[in-house]
């Protein structure tokens, strides 16, 4: 099924969660390691590192939001976190440190399993595929080093960041729906539209000079977001606004 062969790193310390994703991933073509706490996590990527994590929220001791964060700080891996249904603060403050996506719980392991290939191919095809260096607004952008800068200085970006930031940077003044922003950077055919709206402002937050009044990522009323090559106005409350009207959104039932 697959051209070679994804390493997972499942971390849930519920046996039956685990054991039931660890068969639906094997059986998708995936090798899965598994760990049923944080530091274990930890240790297990750091001995054999994983092409992708699914990462409990709830573990004990040290939580699923510490561990993505030691996570990212160490090494790119895309993280999937699996969250309960009431957890919509946690969900979001993820996929803020860096988590690539999330499934509530209770879930679908066929929907899992859907997440991951997701993830995994367009991690893939940025590796695979880069485009060519962009230079705008003061930022630089090497798709192929996976590098940007604004002003000189280095971004950190996360994967998912990066791939927005380069999407939007390379159609400069064209209005992008937060649909199409989810299939052409996320890879989703379905989803929650909150995802892109906490990119784009995390995103602003590292490009911005006052990610409260955006002036390079602009607010499209009714649409989604335009890349302003020369920016004008100062879009004050532009950010607060709509991402207060966008978050909680959910366009997935994950009963």
């Amino acid at each position: 099924m697959h051209s070679t062969e994804s390493r997972i790193l499942v971390v849930d310390d519920d046996p039956t969660v685990a054991e039931v994703v660890t068969g639906y991933l094997e059986r998708a073509g995936h090798a899965v390691d598994l760990a049923a706490d944080g530091p274990a996590a930890l240790r297990a990527a750091a001995r054999r590192r994983p092409d992708l994590v699914v990462l409990d929220l709830m573990l004990p001791g040290m939580d699923g939001l510490e561990v993505c964060r030691r996570l990212r700080a160490t090494v790119p891996v895309p993280v999937i976190m699996l969250t309960a249904r009431g957890d919509e603060d946690d969900r979001i403050l993820g996929l803020e440190i860096g988590a690539d996506d999330y499934v509530t719980k209770p879930f679908s392991p066929r929907e899992l399993v859907l997440r991951v290939e997701s993830v995994l191919r367009r991690a893939r095809t940025a590796t695979v595929r880069p485009g060519p260096r962009m230079s705008r607004s003061g930022i630089a952008l090497d798709p192929a080093a996976r590098t940007a800068s604004k002003d000189g200085r280095e971004l950190a970006l996360t994967l998912r960041e990066f791939d927005l930031l380069a999407y939007l940077l390379a159609r400069p003044g064209e209005a992008i729906s937060r649909e199409r922003l989810m299939h052409e950077v996320w890879g989703w055919e379905f989803g929650d539209l909150s995802t892109v709206t906490v990119h784009v402002r995390r995103l602003r937050g590292k490009i911005e000079t006052d990610p409260a009044k955006p002036a390079l990522i602009r607010t499209v009323w009714g649409v989604g977001y335009r890349f302003e090559s020369e920016p004008e106005g100062d879009g004050e409350g532009e950010a607060e606004a709509v991402d207060a009207g966008v978050v909680g959104l959910n366009g997935v039932d994950h009963g």
